[in-house]
């Protein structure tokens, strides 16, 4: 039901719309006014803007690309016996010049061009980007703000954190930016990108910073600060600013079904970026810290099998022979909860922080052992000096098959290593332990991904050798009341890990 009330008279709808809108824009000033500067953060756009706009520039790639067999040529569709389209296609199919200017559409080589963004760290002409900006590119050419071009240079690239150096010879005095803190950046602290979204040149975009250190799946090293500043494509590589006009990030990547920004970007903090590009500049490559470990999440079930609360740090699965570690006297069930200082929540932090330390330095690394904390003391290795890892050879068994006697546990068949089984999974003479020679489907063991040819190292951080320690040790536990078991497992190859395994 509608109660029917008169309506107002225009001169009194424009009277009170007035009277509406002069109060909203009077509390609205006020507010404004009485509002700290960082609050009032899109009023200082436009002077980060000025400032910084002549360090942004656009990256402008050429690439040769070889066209593949019957070139640009496309293929005529098939159609049925008498179509009466049959005699289009085939005169336009095999009449239509191609690339060339041949009929046919013989193979010809073309140019392939794109566009992205970057920004100038130094007065001499060092410009950083992302690599997939410029990567398999035959010419690169920075453009400036003023539409000044110059060929460019690779200096360096990191493909793991995805960022270039460029570096190019300037005709007249550049403007350069500074690096800033990402560390100090808090949610919800405005922020500026520029960059050359959609080839249209220099465009400010401003939004806030929605999360930090963001893991996509992107590479070993991710930390990214998440922002809703609109970043689209061509603005990979552009700087991400703070109000003071300093670069806190890079922007890299962006979530989108359509290609264009939903207010989900990421870019490379600032810490990460000065440290990678400081190493291309004096070395023309990264050289990352090494400790030759291997290590796992610790979930709930793993870390109530170590006696670990609450969840945390990362679980040494395995120890190569040849990295510093293993002189340190860190060990397999270890878990790392601290190194030089910094405590490890996850096993990306610790990936992050003992890349970033240099190779020679000695660090503490705090672990935790069979429940008891302690330190060891580690000279870390360089990553570039890993050895090539050594594939085993498949042994043959001379076609014999061998009956093998099998113990159950775990929704698992268990057996003794045998010669018939190490040939059959091809499991190297140096790994020792119990087969897995079926799992139950269904299975907690199934659900953990465990399959025949994997090898029990250890339960519960004891070593067994044969199939009967490894039920009897899971009945004790059983009767001890604990709800699950860990299980140490090996591959045929020798690599380790943990796989927390339920008792119930």
């Amino acid at each position: 039901m509608i109660d029917a009330v008169p309506a107002p008279g225009r001169r009194f709808r424009q009277r009170l719309m007035g009277i509406c809108l002069g109060a909203g824009l009077g509390v609205a000033a006020l507010v404004a006014a009485n509002a700290p500067a960082q609050a009032r953060g899109p009023e200082g756009i436009a002077d980060v803007a000025e400032k910084v706009i002549d360090a942004v520039v656009n990256i402008s790639t050429t690439q040769n690309v070889q066209a593949r067999g019957g070139g640009d040529r496309q293929t005529m569709p098939q159609l049925p016996p008498g179509s009466p389209f049959e005699e289009f296609f085939e005169d336009f199919f095999k009449n239509r010049r191609g690339p060339g200017g041949d009929k046919g559409g013989s193979p010809r080589a073309h140019k392939v061009n794109s566009l992205g963004s970057g920004f100038i760290i130094s007065t001499d002409g060092y410009v950083v980007t992302n690599n997939h900006v410029i990567a398999d590119a035959d010419e690169i050419n920075v453009i400036l703000n003023d539409g000044t071009k110059a060929r460019a240079d690779i200096v360096g690239v990191d493909k793991k954190t995805d960022l270039a150096l460029l570096k190019f010879k300037p005709a007249k005095p550049l403007t350069a930016v500074k690096f800033g803190d990402s560390d100090a950046l808090r949610l919800g602290e405005w922020v500026v990108a520029i960059g050359n979204p959609f080839s249209l040149g220099g465009t400010v975009t401003a939004g806030i910073v929605s999360a930090r250190n963001r893991d996509i799946n992107s590479g070993p090293y991710d930390s990214y600060i998440q922002t809703d500043a609109a970043i689209n494509r061509g603005n990979s590589g552009g700087p991400l600013f703070n109000l003071n006009g300093e670069v806190v990030g890079v922007n890299t990547a962006i979530i989108s079904p359509s290609g264009g920004s939903i207010g989900i970007g990421f870019a490379v903090p600032s810490k990460t970026v000065s440290a990678v590009i400081d190493q291309l500049r004096e070395f023309k490559e990264v050289r990352r810290g090494w400790l030759g470990v291997r290590i796992q999440q610790v979930t709930d079930e793993i870390a109530e099998s170590l006696n670990i609360k609450p969840a945390r740090g990362a679980l040494v699965a395995g120890v190569d022979d040849k990295g510093p570690a293993k002189p340190a006297g860190i060990e397999p069930g270890d878990v790392i909860v601290k190194f030089n200082g910094k405590d490890i929540k996850e096993p990306k932090d610790l990936s992050r922080v003992v890349a970033e330390t240099p190779s020679g330095k000695t660090v503490d690394v705090a672990i935790i052992r069979k429940g008891a904390e302690q330190t060891k003391t580690v000279t870390i290795g360089r990553l570039d000096d890993l050895p090539e890892p050594v594939k085993a050879s498949a042994k043959s068994n001379g076609g014999t098959v061998e009956k093998t006697p099998t113990q159950k546990a775990l929704g698992l068949d268990l057996a003794d290593i045998s010669k018939e089984l190490r040939g059959r999974f091809k499991i190297k003479d140096t790994v020792k332990g119990v087969v897995v020679t079926g799992v139950d489907d269904g299975s907690d063991a199934a659900e953990k991904r465990l399959s025949a040819g994997d090898i029990i190292v250890e339960v519960a951080q004891e070593a067994v050798t044969n199939a009967a320690d490894v039920k009897k040790r899971v009945e004790q536990l059983r009767k001890d009341g604990k709800k699950s078991v860990l299980l140490l497992v090996s591959n045929g190859e020798g690599d380790l890990r943990f796989v927390a395994v339920s008792l119930k």
